[in-house]
C-alpha cells in the first residue's frame, strides 16, 4: 500500500512538472527575473523578463496567504513603477487569471532604475509589497547581457503543487527549550478510576432493561441490571402454597381473637393487657403471611425461563463510578454466583501515563520538573499535569523504573492501555535556534530540512539536532535565523529531487 502511494504521488508531481511546458515564453524565458517576499499576510512570488522601456514584460504575480498557505482566489492587484525622477507607472489587473497567480502586462516609459511596488486589495485583506528596485533596459540587446552567468541548482516544487497539498512554512527563529528525555510510557487508569460490580447474592440476572455491553459510556448511579436471588428455603410450591394458605388461616383467627378480647377489654371483664396480647399476635400473623406470599412470588420467578423482574424480590445493581465499561459478563436470565463478577468500569478522565525510565538515566530525573505526551498521530505534544509518583524499584526483567503522571483526558483522547512516548524535563531551560519537528525529514538516516530560497526554489540542509521541547527541535547548525524551512511537504519536496523530470519555469496566463 505505502510502495502505491508513493507512486501515484510520483504520477501527481509528474503531471505538475509537464503541465510546467505549456508556460507561456513571456515568464519562462531564459533570464527570467524572480523575487520572492513575505509579509504577516502574504507570500509573493514574482516573475518576470528583464524590462525594456517601450516593450511589454509578461509580469506572472503568485500570491499565497500565509493563513493556510492557499493562493488567493480574488482580488485587485496593482503594480506600481516609480521612477528616479518621481512619476508613477501603475498596471492593474481585477483579479487572479488562475487561483493565486495574477497575470499583467507591464510597459515602461523610459529607461532606468526604478523602484517596484506590488499591493493587492480583495474582500478578506489587504496587503503591499516593497519589492525594491528594478532596472529598465533602453533596449533588448542591453537586457539580454544581463541574463548571463545565471544559475539555479536548487530544488524546484512548483506553487502549483504546493497549493495542492498540505503544505506550510516556518521561519527559523530562538526558542527558549528545556533538556529532556523520551521514553516509552503507558495510559492507565488513575488510582480508584477502575471498580467492578459484582453479584450481591446468587440468583438469575433479569430480563427486563437493557443491559450495558463493552464500550458503553455509564455514569455513577446508573442501574446496570438486576439480581433476581434464589429461594432462601428450598422447597417445593405446594409447600410454599400450603404456607400462604396456613398464614391465611392464622391471620384470620388471630383477627376474630383480637376482637373477642377487644370486647372483653371494654365489658371489664379481663385486663387490658390482655389485648395488647391479641394485637400483637395478629401483626405476628399478617408478617408471617407476607412473607409467606414473598416466598411463594420469589419461587415462580426464579422457576420462570425467562426470569422476568416483578420489582417485589430483587437487588438493583448500580455503576459506582462514571466511565466506560471493559468488561461486561452479565447476560441477561443466565444464573449467577454470589461474588460473581458482573461489569468492569474504567474512568477515563483523567487518567494516569506510566513512564518506564532506564536505570541509567535514574540520576536525571533529581531534576525532573514535568513532562509532555506525544499524541499518537497527531503531531502535536501535550502537557502531562502532574507527577503523582517517581518509582525507586527496579523492574527486574525490563531494568527500568516507573514515573506516574496524572492527566486530563477530556473526549478520551486516549485510550486506556494504549502505548504512548512521553518527553520528561530534566533540566534548565536554553535559548537557540530551533524549528517544528515536523519540518525535520529523516533523509537515509540523517535529519534534514528544506529550507525555502524563492518561492518555488527550495536547498536540503543536513542538521545536527539539540534539545526538544513542546513540538520544536533545537537546531545545533545547518539553518540560519531568518531563514524558511518547510514544516509541512518537505517530504513531497525530497520525493521531487529524487525525480529525473525537471519542471520547467513560467506559468501560463
Amino acid at each position: 500500500m505505502k510502495k502505491v502511494s508513493v507512486v501515484a504521488l510520483a504520477c501527481l508531481m509528474l503531471g505538475f512538472c509537464r503541465g510546467g511546458a505549456d508556460r507561456s515564453s513571456a515568464a519562462g524565458e531564459a533570464g527570467a527575473k524572480s523575487v520572492t517576499q513575505w509579509t504577516e499576510k502574504t507570500e509573493l512570488f514574482l516573475e518576470y523578463p528583464p524590462l525594456v522601456a517601450g516593450a511589454v514584460s509578461r509580469f506572472s504575480v503568485h500570491l499565497t496567504e500565509l493563513d493556510g498557505f492557499k493562493p488567493l482566489t480574488e482580488g485587485r492587484l496593482v503594480v506600481k513603477l516609480r521612477s528616479s525622477d518621481g512619476t508613477i507607472e501603475p498596471f492593474a489587473v481585477d483579479a487572479p487569471s488562475r487561483p493565486g497567480i495574477f497575470g499583467l502586462d507591464v510597459k515602461p516609459a523610459k529607461p532606468g532604475v526604478g523602484t517596484l511596488v506590488i499591493s493587492l486589495e480583495s474582500s478578506t485583506l489587504r496587503d503591499t509589497h516593497e519589492v525594491g528596485s528594478v532596472q529598465v533596459f533602453s533596449n533588448p540587446e542591453e537586457a539580454a547581457r544581463s541574463r548571463e552567468g545565471e544559475t539555479n541548482e536548487a530544488i524546484s516544487f512548483l506553487k502549483e503543487q504546493q497549493w495542492t497539498l498540505d503544505f506550510a512554512t516556518a521561519v527559523v527563529d530562538e526558542h527558549s527549550l528545556r533538556e529532556s528525555l523520551r521514553v516509552p510510557a503507558e495510559v492507565r487508569p488513575r488510582a480508584g478510576g477502575e471498580a467492578e460490580v459484582i453479584a450481591p447474592v446468587a440468583g438469575r440476572i433479569a430480563t427486563g432493561g437493557v443491559i450495558p455491553g463493552a464500550g458503553t459510556a455509564v455514569q455513577r448511579g446508573q442501574v446496570l441490571s438486576r439480581v433476581i436471588p434464589k429461594s432462601a428455603i428450598p422447597a417445593d410450591k405446594a409447600t410454599l402454597e400450603l404456607g400462604v394458605t396456613e398464614a391465611i388461616s392464622s391471620l384470620a383467627l388471630a383477627e376474630k381473637d383480637r376482637q373477642r378480647v377487644e370486647r372483653l377489654v371494654n365489658a371489664g371483664a379481663v385486663p387490658a393487657r390482655r389485648l395488647l396480647e391479641s394485637t400483637a399476635a395478629e401483626a405476628n400473623a399478617k408478617a408471617r403471611l407476607e412473607a409467606s406470599r414473598a416466598l411463594l412470588a420469589q419461587h415462580e420467578l426464579t422457576r420462570s425461563a425467562e426470569g422476568e423482574s416483578t420489582g417485589q424480590v430483587e437487588f438493583v445493581l448500580r455503576a459506582p463510578i462514571t466511565g466506560v465499561i471493559a468488561d461486561s459478563w452479565a447476560v441477561a436470565g443466565s444464573g449467577v454466583g454470589e461474588g460473581q463478577r458482573l461489569f468492569r468500569i474504567i474512568a477515563l478522565d483523567p487518567v494516569h501515563v506510566i513512564a518506564f525510565v532506564p536505570e541509567a538515566e535514574s540520576d536525571r530525573l533529581r531534576l525532573l520538573t514535568g513532562g509532555e505526551l506525544e499524541l499518537p498521530g497527531d503531531g502535536r505534544s501535550l502537557p502531562l499535569d502532574r507527577i503523582v509518583s517517581v518509582g525507586r524499584v527496579v523492574d527486574p526483567e525490563s531494568r527500568t523504573f516507573s514515573v506516574i503522571f496524572e492527566m486530563a483526558n477530556p473526549g478520551a483522547r486516549l485510550a486506556v492501555g494504549q502505548s504512548v512516548f512521553i518527553r520528561l524535563f530534566t533540566g534548565g531551560q536554553s535559548l537557540g535556534l530551533a524549528v517544528p519537528e515536523s519540518a525535520i525529514v529523516d533523509d537515509a538516516g540523517r535529519p534534514v530540512v528544506f529550507v525555502q530560497t524563492a518561492g518555488e526554489s527550495f536547498l536540503r540542509r543536513p542538521v545536527r539536532l539539540g534539545i526538544r521541547d513542546s513540538g520544536y527541535a533545537g537546531i545545533l547548525e545547518g539553518v540560519n535565523r531568518g531563514e524558511r524551512v518547510v514544516t509541512a511537504g518537505a517530504y513531497q519536496i525530497r520525493l521531487s529531487a529524487l525525480s529525473p523530470q525537471v519542471p520547467a519555469h513560467g506559468h501560463v496566463h
